[in-house]
């Protein structure tokens, strides 16, 4: 019986004297490549596709694949496509089946789970890893039960919660262009030419020089408070990784050029546009887990390695040490969108320490690092950094080893040692934890550098028969304790530190963790004036409020021209807007001379920590306003702000709801942007760039889209500011725009009735928000709670600039 054509139905459906689709031919070979493809067809649709015995087995996916584990995604199976298909990009013409337009919105490759395989297909369950540009990690396919009448079969496809998990909005909402060719939806449709993706720009900025690292101090216990955010504990290599003109180079902490001991993160970099210098971790995986004796054998073996990106020292020669902590990393989350999987962003949680702490050491991690919000970067040991292990394990210096008795075992232990001021102390030995190819790799090493003396005092029971060495070999030790004669008591080797010199090594022992309720350091004059009679809310508690919430706001506000809205007496009485710097704020608020219209220059104020934030506070201010770009370079905006002012008599839905059609609209154009309730009566539709165009262009380009919407729909839009205009109208107030203005910035408190304030929100919860003062001073831990979900995943986070529209 001859076999069936599996491209059959997909060859009967197409005429392709009239599609550029490419006729089905089926491939020899077990390939293992999937793609999927944005499709404006009769409805929307992304296409999942995955190869697999010479074809394109195919889903059409109705809502786009979502990162959050608690969503199922109806993917209709549809027929069998040509291997051909994964490069196809273009117009459908309508009378064809599937007219429309299609993308290549991600490629990459795909494998069956350990244990599973392709065959599980036809059992109608697929569990499966990507590694595409977008789509990432572990994923499922399940076969619904088909009901009677059914000509297709329905399946869900869901992500697994793993480390590439995030939000709902993540992928669909931000990633808006071509994979291949770098265009929108709407440029493929007009036919425009590919564009040069950024990964494929010259670095025209030298890579940065080595830097000193910031290290980390042993506490007993995770600091208390939202002054901190707490990130895993890695159990690998401390690396810099330098990006620019010249090359990409691999520094260990010491300054060590170690590039050729990683090629994979250097290739890994490839995909990174730009010059900068990116701190971080190297690791290989164990069981899922990072494990540092895994990372030795990757070294020496070419296996696998990620690099844990946790802090952004500079970036296309701007140096950002000064910055704080959040406002780094928010840097460096948006360098890192969408780069090879090899460099992961390091995520992570704001207050919630314990949590963290405990999660990770049932899970059999290292332990935490906690890192104060608002810090800069120093390179030297210090409390901002603290580092807090689940159990007690350093670094130890080699110093001898003892004889084995058994056959074959070249030794039984290593002795080992610690500095203790200019001389190294004897601290215990260590006899587990070595593999039979360990032993022979350590015993090669050690009898190169033997000696006949011992290169410190040592007990006389741990010297009989000991052999000794020049103290040189730095180990990774794991212990209980230390006994009261300060030796090391149960220990397990884990591995060399090739990274770290012998005489840096000296005894950790954790200190006291300083409470991060802790002082910022400002002092709260009045804390029981009532400043919001409605609500009862006094200054101290407006005070409590932007303490709590320095972390999650700073990453907005900091090192950005500001007004301030000051109601000295109350949010009802007297209040102004001060965005000049009179002096009378002190050292912890700062200025920046900016240059008027008239040729004038005005000290223009700005905050750096929390401790400015808490300045504003302490002398009146309720409202922080932001101008549109950084303090570093004022004339190139790094955001726009679209604020959507309803007339009195429209319901928050209509608001809504033009929200939703402005995100639609300029997602056509390839922008993403994020919904902001504004704490007044509308919403803020916030849109990131690439600091790279000046107010004039940006402003006419606000000004021309908001323009266009308002005579497309003039009965639903103005983009006029007169009172007259906006009856029974939405103001798309694109005046936020332009040089000099500002917009209420995340987070901040309005000088409104119950103290509301402006607060992100995802574009799927916007759904189910009546009001736009949903959240109030009142609700910090549910903001803070909030902005370490996955639904809050990236905002306000994108790499991209303005079209040429």
């Amino acid at each position: 019986m001859a076999k069936s054509d599996p491209l059959a139905s997909y060859n009967a459906k197409r005429d392709f004297a009239k599609t550029a689709e490419p006729a089905g031919t089926l491939a020899k070979g077990h390939g293992n490549r999937f793609i999927v493809q944005k499709h404006d067809a009769t409805r929307l649709h992304w296409d999942f596709r995955l190869e697999m015995d010479g074809v394109l087995k195919s889903w059409a996916v109705t809502r786009g694949p979502s990162l959050n584990p608690d969503d199922k995604r109806l993917a209709v199976r549809t027929e069998d496509h040509p291997l051909d298909y994964g490069s196809f990009e273009g117009t459908i013409p309508e009378d064809q089946y599937g007219g429309g337009t299609v993308m290549l919105w991600d490629d990459g490759t795909w494998a069956p789970i350990k244990g599973k395989s392709k065959q599980d297909l036809a059992k109608g369950h697929l569990h499966f890893v990507l590694d595409g540009e977008r789509m990432k990690g572990e994923w499922l396919l399940i076969r619904l039960k088909g009901k009677k009448g059914e000509k297709r079969e329905n399946w869900l496809l869901r992500k697994i919660d793993d480390a590439e998990a995030g939000g709902s909005d993540t992928l669909v909402e931000t990633a808006l262009t071509s994979v291949k060719t770098g265009r929108t939806m709407q440029e493929i449709a007009e036919g425009k030419k590919a564009k040069t993706s950024a990964k494929a720009k010259s670095r025209t900025v030298k890579a940065p020089a080595f830097e000193e690292v910031q290290l980390a101090t042993l506490v007993d216990e995770v600091p208390a408070g939202n002054q901190w955010l707490h990130e895993v504990k890695y159990d690998g290599y401390r690396a810099l990784l330098s990006i620019g003109k010249g090359g990409t180079r691999v520094f260990t902490r010491s300054g060590l050029d170690w590039s050729e001991k990683f090629p994979g993160i250097v290739e890994a970099a490839g995909s990174l546009s730009g010059a900068a210098l990116i701190d971080g971790e190297i690791v290989a995986f164990k069981d899922g887990r990072p494990d540092f004796s895994t990372l030795q054998t990757a070294i020496s073996e070419g296996g696998d390695m990620t690099l844990f990106a946790f802090d952004l020292l500079s970036e296309d020669g701007e140096d950002l040490r000064t910055l704080p902590q959040v406002q780094r990393k928010e840097r460096l989350e948006a360098l890192l969108a969408g780069c090879d999987s090899r460099i992961h962003y390091a995520d992570h949680v704001l207050g919630a320490g314990e949590k963290l702490f405990d999660a990770m050491c049932r899970e059999g991690y290292e332990g935490i690092v906690s890192k104060r919000v608002d810090a800069p970067y120093r390179g030297k040991r210090t409390k901002n950094w603290l580092k807090v292990k689940c159990t007690k394990r350093q670094e130890f210096v080699i110093v001898g080893w003892s004889e084995s008795s058994a056959k074959g075992r070249p030794f039984a232990s290593l002795l080992l040692a610690v500095n203790d001021g200019d001389e190294l102390r004897y601290a215990g030995r260590v006899g587990t934890g070595f593999d039979g190819d360990t032993l022979e790799a350590l015993s090669a090493k050690l009898d190169r550098i033997a000696r006949k003396t011992p290169p410190v005092e040592v007990p006389k029971a741990a010297a009989k028969g000991a052999h000794w060495v020049t103290p040189k070999l730095v180990a990774e030790i794991a212990f209980a304790e230390f006994t009261a004669d300060d030796v090391v008591r149960h220990a397990s080797f884990l591995g060399l530190r090739e990274d770290k010199e012998a005489d840096e090594v000296v005894t950790e022992k954790p200190q006291k963790a300083r409470s991060g309720a802790a002082d910022v350091g400002v002092a709260i004059s009045h804390p029981d004036r009532v400043i919001f009679p409605d609500a009862g809310i006094t200054k101290g508690e407006l005070a409590d409020y932007y303490a709590s919430v320095a972390g999650i706001l700073l990453p907005w506000a900091a090192n950005r021209p500001v007004s301030l809205v000051r109601c000295p007496q109350g949010r009802a009485k007297q209040c102004f807007f001060q965005k000049h710097d009179a002096g009378s704020f002190g050292e912890a608020v700062h200025h920046v001379d900016i240059t008027e219209k008239d040729g004038t220059t005005e000290p223009y104020l700005y905050i750096e920590d929390a401790k400015g934030l808490l300045t504003c506070v302490q002398m009146g201010t309720i409202e922080f306003h932001g101008w549109g770009s950084l303090v570093s370079d004022v004339e190139k905006p790094d955001r726009m702000v679209f604020d959507l002012d309803p007339d009195e008599g429209l319901d928050f839905g209509d608001v809504k709801k033009a929200a939703e059609d402005l995100k639609a609209h300029l997602a056509e154009i390839g922008l993403a942007s994020f919904a902001m309730l504004s704490g007044g009566k509308g919403v803020h539709v916030v849109v990131p760039l690439t600091p790279e165009a000046e107010w004039p262009e940006v402003k006419s380009f606000a000004e021309r889209f908001s323009r266009a919407l308002a005579q497309a729909e003039p009965d639903r839009f103005t983009a006029t500011m007169s009172k007259a205009k906006r009856k029974g109208r939405i103001f798309i107030d694109w005046l936020r725009n332009q040089r000099g203005s500002t917009a209420v910035l995340p987070y901040v408190a309005r000088a409104r009735e119950a103290a509301p304030v402006a607060a992100p929100v995802s574009w799927t919860e916007l759904k189910d928000i009546d009001t736009a003062k949903r959240f109030t001073v009142k609700d910090a831990d549910t903001l803070i709670e909030r902005s370490n979900s996955r639904n809050l995943a990236g905002w306000g986070v994108a790499d991209q600039s303005l079209p040429d529209v």
